[in-house]
């Protein structure tokens, strides 16, 4: 094979750390990117926090970094004025200061529009490193307090009077509750373990422990099974309660019938009527099967808007919250001590870190534009979702926005992670809007999610006592146009957590 030398022309993206900077702030939530910009303000002295002037015409801080920093500038009232009148992001040192062999250009537009592969093919080594460094003291201090079961449980033991044999045994009827509340070993297993250390000690005193752990809260943790849990949060009503008794028959022998709704055969072994029936079953359904779902070990998290859309005078609106960073500008007392053609180390610094931060307020500006675009161009898309719900949601997919902006579906992708949109039907992710489509009888699509939503009106509307099943379910959006396989109906179904006809079958009208 005889070699040759080829000469080819091509376009080629590279990561700087700027543009790998821009992306990464792109692809933040909310609550990331408020924490990256107080990082970034406790890291460079050329960043501060503006400050908020009030209707009287008196200055108020909003940080206590920016505090810090003002107590260092000069107190110069022509500069100070001169410094506020500046764009609020993007106020850029003075050019005289700057030296042209140190000031890097920043371009107008930031590239952070990227494919796929730009992304993912070279991110373990261009990628810059997580700030994270796996060192972190301050985490528990900034996780709410969340108790486990076993903490709740073993709290009130300590409350608890006890002997130091019962106390043992409670400890050791706790270390077996599953997080549901129930036990995941028997009571005669946890009394033979026991009894290695006791020869004395008989079950009735296990069980008697037990019975006493039922009662702490919440009550009916420390059951052996379901109808153990039930029992003992039935035995907590009056004994006046209506139907109590009736509900402790069905639970204590006609649990599996409960289970599959055979009101027929219920009411023919108990001897109630459809009436009574109903009563004694609405009694059961107000206690709760998972009594340890009742301690919660998850973790908050809360949602902040990045946009609102509200309509003004017939027209949809998107404005982006002024309220999910702080409002950030370059420091010029210090950018003025920027020194011309001065190669010391800490004019050096001052360089250096005075690029840093005019790069990182050009990212922040590119992150914001760059949602304001993709955003309203969701609103344009879902116009009708906005005016009437879920039902009108059209079909959307990346590549359609991605077409309208002139971006690539990766960086769509990233845009809409994470991000919220504030709506007059509520508050969802971008990613919501986003949806496939089926073809209807008229040549048009519909929305999966809008086939959702019909599925979940149709079951609020139906009969409980002959739901609808899948196959009807398709039959009635099949008269509405909307051809959709049965399987299709199962699985959507199944997405809104709906159980199937036979397990929504109730008593009722």
């Amino acid at each position: 094979m005889k070699q040759s030398l080829q000469l080819k022309m091509g376009q080629q993206l590279t990561m700087t750390p700027q543009l790998q900077q821009a992306i990464r702030l792109l692809q933040l939530s909310t609550l990331d990117l408020q924490q990256e910009i107080q990082e970034a303000l406790d890291s460079n002295p050329m960043l501060e926090v503006e400050e908020s002037v009030e209707d009287g015409g008196d200055r108020e801080q909003k940080d206590n970094t920016a505090d810090d920093k003002n107590d260092r500038r000069d107190n110069n009232s022509d500069e100070q004025h001169n410094s506020e009148a500046s764009s609020a992001n993007t106020t850029e040192a003075d050019e005289s200061t700057a030296d042209g062999e140190w000031n890097e250009s920043i371009p107008q537009d930031l590239p952070v529009d990227t494919s796929w592969d730009d992304i993912y093919e070279s991110s373990a080594s261009t990628l810059p490193a997580s700030n994270y460094d796996g060192d972190d003291s301050d985490f528990e201090s900034r996780r709410g307090n969340t108790e486990s079961l076993y903490d709740h449980l073993m709290w009130q033991l300590n409350l608890t009077p006890m002997s130091e044999r019962d106390e043992i045994i409670a400890m050791a009827i706790i270390d077996s509750v599953e997080p549901s509340g129930l036990l995941s070993n028997t009571i005669e297993d946890i009394y033979e373990g026991l009894t290695a250390n006791w020869d004395d000690l008989e079950l009735d005193e296990v069980q008697a422990v037990q019975h006493r752990l039922q009662q702490f809260d919440p009550c009916g943790a420390c059951s052996i099974d379901l109808v153990d849990c039930l029992l003992v949060q039935l035995a907590q009503f009056d004994k006046d309660t209506p139907f109590l008794e009736a509900a402790k028959l069905i639970v204590r022998l006609h649990l599996p019938l409960l289970g599959s709704r055979d009101y027929r055969q219920l009411m023919r072994k108990t001897r109630l009527k459809e009436p009574e029936l109903a009563q004694a079953v609405a009694l059961i359904k107000t206690l709760n099967p998972h009594p340890g779902d009742g301690i919660s070990t998850s973790e908050t998290e809360y949602v902040v808007p990045d946009v609102f859309v509200d309509k003004k005078e017939g027209r949809w609106t998107v404005e982006l919250n002024p309220d999910i960073a702080p409002k950030i500008r370059i420091n010029s007392g210090y950018a003025s001590m920027v020194k011309r053609a001065d190669s010391s180390r800490d004019n050096t610094f001052l360089k250096d870190n005075l690029q840093e931060a005019r790069w990182f307020l050009k990212s922040l500006q590119s992150r914001n534009e760059t949602l304001l675009k993709v955003s309203t161009c969701i609103v344009e898309k879902q116009r009708g979702f906005l005016e009437y719900g879920a039902e009108a949601m059209k079909p959307l997919v990346l590549h359609d926005i991605a077409e309208l902006v002139e971006m690539h579906e990766s960086t769509i992708s990233r845009v809409t992670t994470q991000k919220y949109m504030h709506t007059p039907q509520g508050i969802f992710e971008l990613k919501y809007f986003f949806s496939s489509h089926v073809s209807t009888d008229s040549g048009g699509e519909c929305s999966s999610t809008a086939i959702r939503a019909i599925i979940k009106k149709l079951v609020a509307a139906e009969n409980p006592k002959k739901p609808l099943s899948d196959s009807k379910i398709t039959d009635m959006l099949s008269d509405q146009g909307i051809r959709v396989a049965r399987r299709t109906i199962a699985k959507y179904r199944e997405s809104l957590n709906i159980p199937p006809s036979n397990e929504r079958k109730g008593l009722g009208d």
